[in-house]
């Protein structure tokens, strides 16, 4: 699915969608998002000159709305709007700093589900090379 697929069923909007493609998912399940970075990103002109990185926060945000996809694809004929709310986050972990160029692929799996209640594990690649 392409950024207009993902735009009918996310509420983010530019600056703050930042997945580009769905190149798989199972609703309720799992997805496999990416992201393109580039050196355009808002937020490289001041994290930081001369040595851009993605914030890590960003790169939290980018998983958050795999999974969030991959639940509103579930709700999406039973809801409106299936909004989707950021609650937690355990165990996090920065191995490898994300750069301009670099192509995230953003992968979820859902571990738990309790009423409307969902816990994912996510992890972000770059060349099949955790990040």
């Amino acid at each position: 699915m392409d950024i207009n697929d993902i735009k009918n069923i996310l509420p983010h909007r530019y600056p703050f969608l930042l997945i580009d493609r769905i190149i798989s998912f199972e609703p309720d399940i799992s997805a496999h998002a990416r992201k393109c970075v580039t050196i355009n990103e808002p937020f490289f002109q001041g994290h930081f000159p001369g040595r851009p990185l993605m914030p890590g926060v960003l790169v939290i945000e980018a998983i958050v709305q795999a999974a969030c996809f991959t639940v509103a694809m579930h709700l999406k004929d039973s809801m409106n709007n299936p909004g989707v709310s950021f609650m937690t986050i355990d165990k996090c972990k920065f191995r490898k700093p994300i750069i301009p160029g670099d192509v995230l692929d953003l992968k979820v799996k859902r571990l738990n589900k309790v009423k409307n209640v969902y816990k994912f594990e996510g992890k972000c690649f770059v060349n099949d090379v955790i990040h």
